[in-house]
């Protein structure tokens, strides 16, 4: 016992002098300088590393201690960073700290440095810094190689936001560096003379190709490099898993954006660890990954979802029991006993196990909605029956099941299709008509709506319209009008009937729609205006007392186009107002409404006639004026009504705009502005029947300008052309009442004298007679050649020549000599008479001469042929001719010539009617009182003779008919 006492109290000794050495250690300073320091380098994630060991600390010891960091750039006095780094230290210990550059570590030399001060508890104060380590410089820049410039960093990959600063550096001095990030010029800093460096805050996603880095400080000396930008790697959403055969777990999830680019892989990739089992799973899809479940039983899992990408980590975890999750396979639908209006549906799903009980939701579909839904739980087969259904229409059932026990979601929707069969019409067709009357028959057209597919269960093949006379009953017989015909039409007489239409389809008719065609031709009424409303034509009638079974509204919907697509709505007996609406009412149509009243014995009636246009608009064009009445005061302006379809809206009245001369307006009008800021003077025709104005108080011979518009309540007609109209003289009238009858009378006595033309001819200027078709032709009788039917110049043989001289001078040449006679100037023709062949005849007294022009165009000129007095005293007519033949060669010779040109030197002959009447001759070569002259009782002879055949004056005995000599002059004709 008190060696046990010996030993205790010796070991408490040796404690406590231990403790007191400890004591006296930590009391101490100790030089705890940081050694060993290295700095390492990581250029792609522009970090650096550094590592050191504090060699002064004793063995197992352990102390708290700070250590001072500070981190220079380009030289040791720019200090950029200064951090400091608590942690315990051990004996021998390697310490490490890494500091992340915002500036690539290539772009500058950084320096690096660190001192340590104890930090424990255990070591009183004062606590001193130690001495700092010596610098350590890092420099990458060695790692450039030989290029002239370059640029930092190289084909960086950062996440979209992130600040990013970007050098160049070049191994000349620079001096005006410019440097574009995606073409945009970005602010310089120099670092020192080789290296310039710029910032990029919030940087931003431009295209996945990357953006674009390029510097320059002259075209010799530039470098650039891209930037990618990804997106942010997001934490996986709507992370689930569930089981279908309880073989396989479904886990899906939504990654998010993608982060992928395509010169540069971020590698986002998605694992899946399950932390009970310690398994763990690479997925090769982005938002889905199976997982096998394991055969123990294992009823409650722990997943963990990892998503990684070259930049960052996220994870998301999930914990459950399996059979909580639980999805039911999709169902098999199959139909059956499908009739008119019912069917059988039946569905299974395959077993997932114990046979679990499901809960089932049964849709029906009609018409693209939902029409009935239904709840059933089943095992593993369902059944329903689905009722209520319309004959011949198409549906769609489907059905979705669920985990009755505990719920996790539904299955997919499996469905299918399936018509129902058809049945007879369940209602009438809507029934009405149009009656037009024409010399005594009717033609009724008769139109019907198509059943509903409610009504017509099924499709219509034909409709059945028969047609029964009231006023002489016989046999009905259908006839079938086969769809989808809306209407037909019916010849009728003026007998009443009735009228029965029916539908058909495959199955059978429909109920009969009866109208009634009275024998009555029924009432007129008034056409009254319709209220319009925003939502359409609003219509309103006196209610009828009696049998009124219902009314019916009907009207045209396109009357703009011609033809009447005839349009009606039945209404019931109560109802006394409606609002008629269509898509086809279009503004500016005129739409006309009939109203009718059914009776009980389904005769139509008239009631009311309503008219008017769901949007009024300005008219298009103005009315056709015609002026007329036109005066020096006053003139009248008419126009035609307009046709009722081409009328844009109600017709108020007339506009009548007058431009005068002098700009004053006349009593009546007013000053009104145009459209094209003119001014002239209006007249307002309230009454739109009105279509004749008056205008007066005009000034004679003034010009006016007139032009006449309609107006409604939307406004009024096109601005046209005004027409000029110019007043005329107050006594123009009277020239005119004057000049107009002679203008007529001149004109009658054209036409008569047109139409009379031949008779003048003959009273005034008759055809010159042709010698050879003369009638004195038949008075001449050759002994000789009795016949004899032309008349020559050598049968004819002259009584008497009686010559009277010219008083003017001319020269005559004479056949047979080269003697010229010359006398004085030609002032009086020279005529040729011919003397009665009276042997006996000596008295002074000539025969009546007549001189043809024709023949004697000189004679013309001078003169009529007039009476000439013969000399009491005849001169001797002996020697006149030389010979009797060469007097006859010469009248023949020249009456040949007479249809050419006359030769050189002979005379021209004038032919002398014996037989002529007297005429009215020259004044001058008339005597004051000329004898009357003897009428010749017998044409003897015709002839004339030329100049050159006279000779000197015969004896009163040579029986010859006088001769005139001609002027040479005087051509034949």
């Amino acid at each position: 016992m008190a060696l046990f006492a010996f030993f205790q109290t010796i070991l408490l000794l040796v404690s406590l002098s231990l403790r007191t050495c400890q004591s006296e250690v930590l009391s101490e300073p100790l030089p705890l300088t940081p050694e060993s320091l290295d700095v390492s380098i990581n250029s792609a994630q522009r970090c650096l590393h550094l590592q050191w060991r504090v060699h002064s600390l004793a063995y197992h010891q352990e102390l708290k201690m700070v250590f001072q960091i500070e981190i220079s750039r380009i030289n040791t006095s720019n200090v950029i960073w200064v951090d400091y780094y608590s942690t315990t230290v051990k004996w021998n210990q390697v310490l490490h700290w890494s500091w992340e550059s915002e500036l690539p570590l290539e772009c500058a030399t950084h320096f690096v440095r660190i001192r340590s001060r104890v930090d424990d508890a255990r070591v009183p104060e004062p606590r001193f810094w130690s001495n700092w380590s010596s610098w350590k410089e890092v420099n990458e820049q060695n790692s450039l190689g030989h290029k002239a410039s370059s640029v930092f960093p190289v084909d960086k990959l950062v996440e979209e936001g992130s600040n990013v600063t970007i050098c160049y550096i070049s191994r000349s001095h620079q001096n005006n560096v410019s440097c574009y990030l995606d073409g945009v010029r970005m602010h310089v800093e120099q670092l020192d003379p080789n290296v310039s460096a710029f910032h990029v805050n919030n940087v931003a996603f431009v295209r996945e190709t990357g953006t674009n880095i390029f510097c320059e400080m002259d075209p010799k000396d530039d470098a650039g490099t891209v930037l990618f930008v990804s997106k942010v790697l997001e934490e996986p959403k709507d992370f689930s898993c569930e089981t279908q055969d309880f073989k396989t777990l479904h886990c899906t999830w939504d990654p998010g954006s993608d982060t992928s680019l395509v010169r540069k892989q971020p590698y986002q990739s998605y694992t899946l660890f399950e932390s009970f089992s310690g398994e763990k799973r690479l997925c090769e899809h982005k938002n889905w990954c199976d997982w096998q479940i394991a055969q123990d039983s294992q009823e409650m899992y722990n997943f963990t979802l990892v998503a990684e990408n070259y930049l960052r980590k996220r994870s998301v975890n999930i914990l459950f029991n399996l059979t909580h999750r639980v999805r039911p396979m999709t169902p098999k639908v199959f139909f059956k006993n499908i009739s008119a209006t019912n069917a059988t549906m039946t569905w299974r799903v395959h077993s997932t196990g114990n046979h679990r009980t499901l809960l089932c939701q049964i849709e029906l579909h009609g018409e693209g909605k939902v029409i009935q839904q239904h709840n059933a739980s089943i095992k593993v087969n369902g059944e329903y029956l689905l009722s209520e259904l319309e004959p011949d229409t198409q549906y769609m059932a489907r059905v979705h099941c669920g985990d009755a026990n505990h719920f996790w979601k539904w299955s997919e929707w499996s469905g299918e299709n399936f018509t129902t069969l058809e049945a007879a019409p369940s209602e009438a067709p809507d029934v009405w008509r149009d009656v037009k009357s024409e010399l005594g028959n009717r033609t009724v057209t008769l139109f019907w709506k198509p059943l509903s597919k409610s009504h017509a269960n099924g499709k219509i093949r034909f409709y059945n319209v028969i047609v029964e006379n009231l006023d002489k009953p016989s046999e009905l017989e259908p006839v079938p009008i086969p769809a989808p015909a809306n209407h037909t039409k019916l010849a009728l007489d003026q007998c009443s009937y009735r009228i029965h239409v029916t539908a058909n389809n495959s199955v059978g008719t429909s109920p009969a729609s009866v109208i009634v065609i009275s024998g009555d031709p029924g009432n007129q009424v008034e056409e009254e205006r319709v209220n319009v409303t925003a939502d359409g034509f609003s219509l309103s009638w006196k209610p009828q007392s009696g049998d009124v079974t219902g009314y019916v509204v009907e009207w045209c919907d396109r009357p703009q186009d011609g033809s009447c697509d005839l349009q009606w709505e039945n209404l019931g007996p109560n109802t006394t107002s409606t609002v008629i609406s269509s898509d086809a009412f279009r503004p500016g149509v005129r739409y006309n409404f009939r109203i009718y009243g059914i009776s009980t014995k389904r005769i139509a009636y008239l009631l009311e006639q309503k008219t008017g246009y769901s949007q009024e608009l300005a008219p298009l064009v103005n009315p056709q004026v015609v002026m007329s009445n036109l005066t020096s005061h006053s003139f009248t302006l008419s126009w035609k009504d307009y046709p009722t379809e081409t009328q844009r809206s109600f017709i108020r009245g007339y506009h009548v705009y007058l431009k005068p001369k002098e700009g004053q307006c006349h009593p009546g009008f007013e000053k009104a502005a145009l459209s094209d800021n003119s001014v002239c003077c209006k007249y307002k025709i309230d009454k739109p029947e009105q279509k004749t104005f008056v205008v007066e108080n005009l000034q004679p011979e003034s010009i006016y300008e007139f032009f006449v518009t309609p107006f409604t309540s939307v406004g009024e007609g096109p601005l046209d052309a005004f027409t000029k109209v110019t007043t005329p003289d107050e006594h123009s009238h009277l020239l005119i009442r004057i000049i107009l009858p002679t203008v007529f009378c001149v004109v009658l006595i054209m036409i008569v004298c047109y139409l009379n033309s031949q008779w003048m001819k003959e009273k005034c200027y008759p055809d010159i007679p042709d010698p050879y078709k003369s009638s004195v032709l038949s008075l001449i009788k050759s002994k000789e050649n009795p016949h004899l039917t032309i008349m020559s110049v050598k049968d004819c043989i002259p009584d008497a020549i009686e010559v009277i001289n010219k008083p003017e001078g001319s020269k005559i040449q004479f056949s047979g000599t080269r003697n010229s006679l010359t006398e004085t100037e030609i002032t009086k023709p020279a005529y040729l008479y011919l003397l009665p062949a009276e042997k006996n005849y000596s008295g002074p007294g000539p025969c009546i001469c007549f001189e043809n022009f024709t023949y004697n165009q000189a004679a013309s000129n001078s003169g009529s042929c007039g009476h000439v007095p013969v000399p009491p005293t005849a001169p001797s007519q002996r020697g006149l001719l030389t010979s009797l033949e060469n007097l006859l060669k010469a009248l023949e010779k020249n009456y040949m010539n007479s249809q050419g040109e006359i030769p050189a030197g002979e005379t021209t002959l004038n032919y002398v009617s014996q037989l002529a009447s007297p005429m009215s001759g020259d004044k001058d070569s008339l005597p004051t009182d000329p004898p009357v002259p003897a009428l010749c009782s017998e044409y003897k002879m015709q002839m004339a003779i030329p100049l050159g055949l006279a000779s000197p004056p015969l004896s009163e005995n040579s029986s010859v008919s006088s001769v005139t000599l001609l002027d040479q002059g005087d051509h034949h004709h």
